[in-house]
């Protein structure tokens, strides 16, 4: 969770939103400001876990960097968000 709070700080989020931790096909994250922003920072995502998080229509996405299954993934995952209307996405 400190990670997240560390996102909050870099996008001038409150700290005092609510924070959710919630699960999309079977992967942890975090809704924050009731899906204003979603942290997801597990490991092995699929285009599944993606396109779960675009339904919740979130503005801003942050994923690990690291927790893409593969290279292929975090490609589709911008344009699956992007077909959701999520245009702030970002891997750290």
């Amino acid at each position: 969770e400190d990670i997240v709070y560390e996102i909050m700080v870099k996008y001038g989020i409150d700290l005092t939103l609510n924070i959710e931790e919630i699960s999309i096909a079977g992967k942890k994250a975090f809704s924050i400001g009731q899906n204003y922003l979603i942290v997801c920072l597990d490991k092995d995502i699929t285009l599944g876990v993606v396109e779960g998080i675009g339904k919740l229509k979130p503005e801003r996405a942050v994923f690990l960097d690291s927790g893409f299954a593969d290279d292929n993934v975090k490609i589709n995952a911008v344009q699956i968000l992007k077909k959701f209307g999520v245009e702030d996405f970002r891997s750290i």
